[in-house]
């Protein structure tokens, strides 16, 4: 395998990782809104529009979790250059 083929495979598996890492935080996110009391804040907490809401706030808050997760990550892989 050349260095290209190498380089292609590596970049595939860390967006397979990146995706894995999103999905569970979105996951995870939306577990946590659940414990949000919605019916307090919204006129109609059982509406579709409620809904979207809470799956865009999941999906907003859930990404960048992600995105610190996977920064923190390539951050830390860039310390063992300097040693």
């Amino acid at each position: 395998m050349d260095y290209v083929d190498q380089m292609n495979a590596s970049m595939g598996m860390n967006g397979l990782l990146n995706i894995v890492i999103v999905l569970i935080c979105i996951g995870g996110s939306w577990w946590a809104l659940q414990e949000l009391n919605f019916g307090k804040l919204l006129k109609r907490p059982k509406s579709v529009q409620s809904t979207l809401l809470q799956i865009l706030l999941s999906v907003s808050v859930g990404y960048q979790a992600a995105r610190f997760i996977i920064d923190y990550y390539h951050w830390s892989t860039w310390i063992g250059g300097m040693f």
